[in-house]
């Protein structure tokens, strides 16, 4: 016999016979079974480059058949080794509870297979256990076995914690479909070591808390995000980033990720509004384990009806949502004119200065005034309205306004925007509203912002309105005179023109694109089931106003606001042009000279002058550059209206001012 072999055995068991030779093997063989080294039996570990290496040695003297049958043991032995050493190891707090829960579950486990061990120890002492019989009696354990020592491998080499765990024994539960023994026992394993999580995830829906001490839940919370940035983010990052998805969802709430998320982010805003966040408990309402009735599931979705339905009827019950959209729209959108009209009379000279200039104090006290003197002073909620004054005109607030929703990124053109040489307050006038939480959410500051985009471009033709308004109760003042042909006759009907056009783009603005969107709006609102649903709705009505109120199609926009200007220009001119061509003269005067005299019921000499060419041609240049540029607004809405159906409507309306014009 090979010296060399047999090196490390006290005494070579060939000596004995094979029947002696057999129980020794046996008795050895059920020490190495719970990891006791015997003396024909040794236990060797080798350090792998990432994991340990078990290899058991018998004594090379032994009977070749006995070998045979005690290394088809072996396997058993070695996972007994693996699986104790996870368990020791990964029972220590840093490896998370759901390793310690499985680590449980696998102790238990051993000490079953202990038990086992012992029995048949119990039936070798009593003289009925054969090396043949042992291997019989380990075959069904030996398969349990090498399946949890694969898993716990895995799990080894790749430090998996939390979720990864979960994962790993359910695919290998999946992979071992055919031995039905097996996939009980990993399932088994898989519920007992989800019920730690579990436990977080039934706090988080059932009480928006996450208790996650080992950081193995798949929510993140970024706690530097607070709800008091809503009004000053734009992006608000708060609702969108507060509470996130992390990487390593459990497989079997993967489908349920969204919900879960939402659920907790629902319960947290209860909660900061001092509202019950606690689900209605019920008898099957716990979330500790989960199998394939997937009643974990109906909780979840239970949890989330809840949580969905109180927050949305609490913002629209006890904080009033609609009614604060509703105050929003009589201001922002203009829906309720008379307090409008009267701010814009007594700020008249405020709004004229430049925007440094402008105090934005005294236009606060101002907007007071007027909301405390008209049908505003009924409004509850008109207190939140303030004003601002932007360092810039709307077009340039267009150029950095950044509408990612509707992809319209290249809403940046300053080739097309372009900025006017010198502005004032009436360009840069703006209201805004305080939105307290939790309407915060919905009154965000990216909304607040969209609104305010509209209420400037409404202003501003509000005030284009005013002052051709003004013209034209300067052209009905001299009514009285017999201006048939002359250019104070043309000038007049420029001027009816340039109202009509302005009045159509007001009641396009109005009527055609505002109120309609809002009832869309409020009908959708009132069946909300979720605050989610009420914020994408409101977003869709205020990307859909930008949008049709031309603010998102710099082409047209430049059309019209290059028209405003044209309208203001010559509605500043009208009194120069009328003075120009009418010449008041005293009673005592002739009341005829050659140039043909008319006289007043008041007896007052008014003598035309209208063949002042410079007032004539003054006149004929704006009615051909108004002209010019309706004709070209026309032809781009005419091509346009097919690729956006809703600009057919404005075109109707431009194209009739443009007809009527010519045909008068």
């Amino acid at each position: 016999m090979n010296q060399t072999a047999a090196a490390g055995f006290e005494n070579l068991i060939g000596y004995y016979d094979p029947p002696v030779q057999e129980l020794i093997v046996i008795d050895e063989v059920l020490s190495a079974m719970v990891g006791v080294e015997g003396r024909y039996i040794s236990i060797k570990t080798l350090r792998g480059k990432k994991d340990e290496i078990i290899n058991f040695l018998v004594d090379p003297s032994m009977d070749l058949a006995l070998q045979e049958l005690a290394k088809r043991i072996f396997p058993l032995c070695r996972s007994f080794l693996l699986i104790n050493q996870f368990v020791e190891s990964r029972s220590q707090f840093e490896n998370g509870l759901v390793n310690h829960a499985f680590s449980a579950a696998l102790r238990a486990f051993l000490l079953d297979y202990q038990a086992m061990v012992a029995q048949l120890e119990h039936q070798f002492r009593l003289g009925r256990l054969s090396l043949q019989g042992l291997w019989f009696y380990c075959q069904p354990m030996l398969r349990s076995m090498q399946a949890l020592s694969t898993v716990i491998q895995k799990a080894s080499v790749n430090n998996f914690t939390g979720s990864a765990v979960l994962n790993l024994l359910q695919s290998q539960a999946k992979a071992m479909a055919g031995d039905n023994a097996v996939r009980l026992l990993l399932e088994k394993m898989t519920q007992c070591a989800s019920r730690a999580y579990m436990s977080i995830l039934e706090r988080w829906v059932y009480e928006g808390v996450i208790d996650d001490p080992y950081g193995e839940f798949f929510i993140a919370e970024d706690k530097s995000l607070q709800k008091e940035s809503l009004t000053k983010d734009y992006d608000a990052k708060y609702w969108r980033q507060r509470y996130s998805l992390k990487d390593g969802i459990p497989s079997f709430l993967a489908n349920s990720a969204g919900t879960i998320l939402t659920t907790g982010k629902y319960l947290n805003v209860l909660r900061e509004c001092g509202h019950n966040v606690q689900v209605p408990p019920s008898e099957n309402s716990k979330l500790m384990s989960f199998g394939s009735n997937h009643h974990y599931l109906e909780c979840i979705k239970a949890a989330y009806n809840f949580a969905s339905g109180e927050l949305v009827n609490l913002i629209k019950e006890k904080y009033d949502l609609t009614g604060k959209l509703r105050s929003i729209k009589h201001y922002l959108l203009l829906d309720q004119g008379d307090f409008l009209v009267h701010f814009m009379d007594i700020a008249r000279d405020e709004l004229a200065k430049k925007p440094d200039e402008v105090s934005v104090e005294k236009l606060q006290s101002l907007l007071d005034l007027a909301l405390r003197t008209t049908a505003a002073a009924v409004d509850p909620y008109h207190e939140g309205l303030t004003c601002i004054v932007e360092r810039s005109s709307l077009l340039k607030r267009l150029g950095t306004f950044n509408v990612t929703e509707v992809n319209q990124r290249d809403v940046i053109n300053n080739d097309i925007l372009e900025e006017p040489v010198s502005i004032t307050g009436l360009e840069t006038f703006s209201l805004s509203y305080k939105a307290h939480w939790p309407l915060s959410i919905v009154l965000s500051r990216k909304a607040l912002t969209k609104y305010q985009l509209i209420f400037r471009f409404l202003f501003h033709c509000k005030h284009v309105d005013r002052q051709l308004c003004g013209a034209w109760q300067t052209h009905q003042g001299v009514r009285a005179l017999n201006t048939r042909g002359t250019a104070i006759s043309r000038s007049s009907l420029l001027c009816r023109s340039m109202l009509k056009f302005v009045n159509s783009l007001l009641h396009y603005l109005t009527f055609e694109v505002i109120e309609p969107n809002w009832h869309m709006m409020y009908t959708r609102l009132q069946s909300a089931n979720s605050i989610d649903e009420v914020i994408q709705h409101h977003d869709f009505f205020l990307d859909k106003c930008l949008r049709e109120c031309l603010l998102l199609l710099p082409e047209l926009l430049k059309k019209v606001e290059r028209l405003k200007s044209m309208c203001l220009q010559y509605a500043a001119a009208t009194q120069w042009l009328i003075s120009s061509s009418i010449v008041l003269h005293s009673p005592d005067e002739p009341k005829v000279d050659s140039t043909g005299a008319k006289q007043s019921k008041s007896g007052q000499v008014l003598k035309s002058t209208t063949r002042n060419a410079a007032v004539t041609e003054s006149i004929l240049k704006f009615e051909k550059e108004f002209d010019a540029e309706l004709q070209s607004l026309g032809s781009i809405l005419s091509s346009s209206s097919q690729a956006e159906p809703y600009l057919a409507h404005l075109a109707k309306w431009v194209l009739g001012v443009k007809h009527e014009h010519n045909g008068l």
